[in-house]
C-alpha cells in the first residue's frame, strides 16, 4: 500500500493522498478512481480465533516452497484480514491466536506488556536443579539475555522428560535455544497458553474456534486496551461453537510438508 500511495493512485476526498494521511468517518477514499468501502477500527466487531497448529505448517500467509500455511485453515473474512499473534516454528505445535484488530495483536506481542506464554516441552535428557536455576536466572543468547519465568517437571519415562515452562517474550526459537544452551535437545514443543487464554482440551489439532466476548475482554484487559461491546463470536458462528463445545471435531490428519505444484 505504501507503493500504491506513493504512485499517486490513492485519493481522499478528491485530493491525492500522501503517506501518513489520516482518514475518518465520512471521508471518501478511492484507489485508481474506484471508491473503497471501509469501516473504522473502533466501529468493527473485534474478533479473535484460537487455532491448534499442527507440526509441519508454517506461520506465514504465503510460502514460496509451497508448504501448508496456518492461514489456510482459517475462515475467510470480507473486507478484513486476520493478524497472527506471535509465531510458532514449523516443528512446534499448539495455540496460535489470530485477530482482526491490529492494535490488539501489537500489544499482545510487544515485550513491554510482558504477556506470559506457556509451553509443554519434551526434552531429551534431564533438567537438573542446577540447570533449572540457570534457566530461570538468565542465559546470554546471541540476541541477548533470556530466561524462563518458571519451569516445572511434567513427568515422562526413560530419556525423554516433559517440562512446563513460561516466559514473557516471543523471540525466534527462544524456548528451544534456552534448552540447547544447557546441552539439552527439545523433541516436542507445544504452546498451551498465551496471556489469559489457555488451549482448550476440546480444541483438536488442525482445528480453530472463535473466542467469545468474555475471553476477548480477558485479553484486552491484560494489555490495557479498551473493550468493545461488539466483540466475539455471533450468529451462525456462535451456534457452531456451541455445537463444537458439546461435540468437538476430531483432530485433522496431518498434511505432508509440501504440496504438489
Amino acid at each position: 500500500m505504501d507503493t500504491v500511495i506513493s504512485d499517486g493512485r490513492v485519493s481522499v476526498n478528491g485530493t491525492p493522498a500522501t503517506l501518513g494521511d489520516r482518514v475518518g468517518k465520512g471521508d471518501e477514499i478511492r484507489v485508481d478512481g474506484r471508491p473503497i468501502k471501509y469501516i473504522s477500527e473502533k466501529e468493527k466487531r473485534r474478533r479473535v480465533i484460537a487455532y491448534y497448529k499442527p507440526e509441519g505448517e508454517v506461520c506465514t500467509a504465503h510460502d514460496d516452497e509451497g508448504r501448508t500455511t496456518v492461514f489456510e485453515r482459517l475462515p475467510k473474512l470480507t473486507h478484513d484480514r486476520w493478524v497472527m499473534v506471535g509465531r510458532l516454528d514449523i516443528n512446534s505445535t499448539g495455540l496460535l491466536l489470530f485477530t482482526n484488530d491490529g492494535e490488539l495483536a501489537h500489544r499482545l506481542m510487544h515485550p513491554s506488556n510482558e504477556v506470559i506464554r506457556e509451553y509443554a516441552v519434551r526434552v531429551l535428557g534431564e533438567v537438573t536443579p542446577e540447570i533449572a536455576s540457570t534457566l530461570t536466572q538468565g542465559v546470554m543468547l546471541e540476541d541477548g539475555l533470556a530466561k524462563f519465568d518458571d519451569i516445572q517437571a511434567g513427568g515422562g519415562e526413560g530419556v525423554n522428560k516433559w517440562y512446563h515452562v513460561s516466559l514473557k517474550e516471543g523471540r525466534h526459537r527462544e524456548v528451544r535455544r534456552l534448552f540447547e544452551s544447557q546441552g539439552l535437545k527439545v523433541s516436542r514443543l507445544l504452546r498451551t497458553r498465551y496471556g489469559s487464554f489457555k488451549l482448550p482440551s476440546t480444541l483438536k489439532t488442525g482445528r480453530y474456534m472463535e473466542l467469545d466476548k468474555k475471553d476477548i475482554h480477558g485479553l484486552t484487559d491484560l494489555v490495557g486496551l479498551r473493550p468493545r461491546q461488539d466483540s466475539g463470536v455471533k450468529g451462525n458462528a456462535k451456534r457452531r461453537k456451541e455445537r463444537l463445545d458439546k461435540k468437538p471435531l476430531k483432530a485433522r490428519k496431518q498434511r505432508g510438508r509440501s504440496r504438489k505444484r
